[in-house]
């Protein structure tokens, strides 16, 4: 089965070292990646990104900035992308705090090229899964948006638990009410079971 490198997927390079830009092109275009590479960050963050599987491999030490101030402002502008550092002198107090900040990995210069790719490989199936759980996401709040306020009422008191006479004597109606309403939420969530239907519940809460 194809990896996200056979597919579409872009792999991002932040470096202001002409002769590192130019390498690291060439390694990640050889191995069948599409390459962009780019100066400066200031670029990458006017950018209107694709939604398509991705990573940013990024210099610890740019002239104008660093890394840390970089991953930063992309998680400001709400991007979330693999970051692979890239440093001439690494620490591990700094990768450490790399990865806690949400850093796919941290490599220190000179890097092997099979190492190299082996990272971003890693990331652009990090980035495939994630993207699929966004777009599953945004699918389970697109179905709840269609559900009436009684259907939702029933949808939460259903998820924690209770039974339909007693979600019935709750809200006031009758049985017979509930369980029309309980299987309208049922279809339009387009859950088989109420375990399914508690998860999406769960994304539900979260976003309220």
């Amino acid at each position: 089965m194809p990896g996200p490198s056979e597919r579409e997927s872009i792999v991002y390079v932040i470096d202001d070292e002409e002769m590192v830009r130019d390498a690291l092109w060439r390694l990640l275009r050889s191995a069948g990646f599409n390459a962009q590479v780019f100066a400066s960050p200031a670029e990458i963050l006017s950018k209107e990104l694709p939604s398509v599987p991705m990573c940013i491999l990024l210099d610890m030490n740019l002239q104008s900035t660093n890394g840390f101030d970089v991953q930063s402002q992309l998680a400001q502008k709400g991007v979330q992308v693999p970051i692979i550092f890239l440093t001439g002198y690494g620490s591990i107090p700094m990768s450490v705090r790399a990865i806690k900040a949400g850093a796919h990995e941290f490599l220190t210069k000179p890097i092997d090229d099979e190492e190299l790719l082996d990272a971003v490989r890693r990331a652009l199936a990090q980035d495939e899964a994630n993207l699929s759980a966004r777009a599953f996401n945004a699918e389970v709040l697109q179905r709840a948006a269609s559900l009436t306020p009684r259907e939702m009422d029933v949808f939460e008191l259903a998820v924690e638990g209770r039974m339909i006479k007693q979600i019935a004597h709750e809200l006031g109606t009758q049985e017979v009410t509930v369980k029309v309403h309980k299987r309208r939420v049922m279809s339009k969530m387009r859950a088989k079971t109420l375990i399914e239907l508690a998860k999406m519940w769960e994304l539900i809460r979260r976003t309220r």
